[in-house]
């Protein structure tokens, strides 16, 4: 199995609008409402919104394909783009998302280690992300890994509010 990460730029567009909506869905449909879920997705991954946060100096979008095949993507937040105000010091993962037809490769484990090392080649010492508190299996894969429950924050589906955990992992 070859596993390849590629940084995404504005000609991947329609790509990332792709996957992050299929991913989404994948990921969600099964607990939420749909019209929460569509209301959600045509904001987050029009392609407007996603040009716009291409383009900000302090996000990087990532493709992870396995043998030529996009299987998921990262997006990590820096300084002024992260969703919440954590510092300077400190590297925000947006989304991290595999499809589920490569679940339990080890892909997201790749990810995350891409994100740390990410993180280190930038100075930051804490990694963060918000893990909706329903999805169980994606906070023990945190735990996992280090993260700690650090506080909480409202993440917005349609006009649904939702409560997130946010989790932190110290790198040095």
């Amino acid at each position: 199995m070859t596993v390849t990460l590629i940084r995404c730029n504005e000609q991947h567009i329609k790509e990332l609008q792709k996957i992050g909506i299929d991913t989404f869905i994948e990921t969600f449909q099964e607990q939420n409402k749909a019209e929460h879920i569509d209301a959600y997705v045509k904001t987050a991954f029009h392609s407007n919104q996603l040009l716009k946060e291409l383009q900000h100096p302090f996000s990087q979008f990532y493709f992870v394909q396995v043998n030529g095949c996009l299987a998921g993507y990262l997006k990590v937040n820096m300084d002024d783009a992260q969703s919440e105000e954590m510092g300077d010091d400190t590297l925000e993962i947006e989304r991290i998302y595999i499809k589920q037809s490569f679940q339990k490769l080890g892909l997201g484990r790749y990810l995350m280690n891409q994100t740390f090392e990410i993180a280190e080649k930038h100075h930051k010492r804490d990694v963060w992300l918000g893990v909706w508190e329903h999805n169980k299996a994606a906070m023990a894969f945190y735990q996992k890994l280090g993260f700690v429950k650090t506080g909480v924050h409202a993440f917005h589906m349609g006009d649904e509010e939702q409560m997130d955990f946010i989790m932190t992992k110290t790198l040095r």
